[in-house]
């Protein structure tokens, strides 16, 4: 997931020892029985996610959008 992320942003902006947070999610769960990872796609200070300031930058969806195709063709080549 790292190197796809490498891949579509740059090295300098993944961060692989990212400080755990202690979140609400039951993502953990599904680890549990799957392995996968949380990713967090930043988009630089201001309110966060749940704040009622918070506003999506939507000139990162192609950026979310790539990074997703390009696991899914690592994952599962033609």
């Amino acid at each position: 997931m790292a190197d796809v992320a490498e891949e579509i942003v740059g090295v300098q902006n993944v961060d692989i020892n990212a400080k755990p947070i202690m979140a609400s999610e039951d993502f953990s769960y599904m680890l549990l029985e799957r392995p996968g990872a949380y990713l967090h796609v930043g988009q630089g200070d201001g309110p966060a996610l749940h704040s009622p300031e918070y506003d999506f930058n939507d000139e990162l969806s192609p950026i979310g959008a790539s990074f997703f195709v390009k696991l899914v063709e690592k994952a599962q080549p033609i």
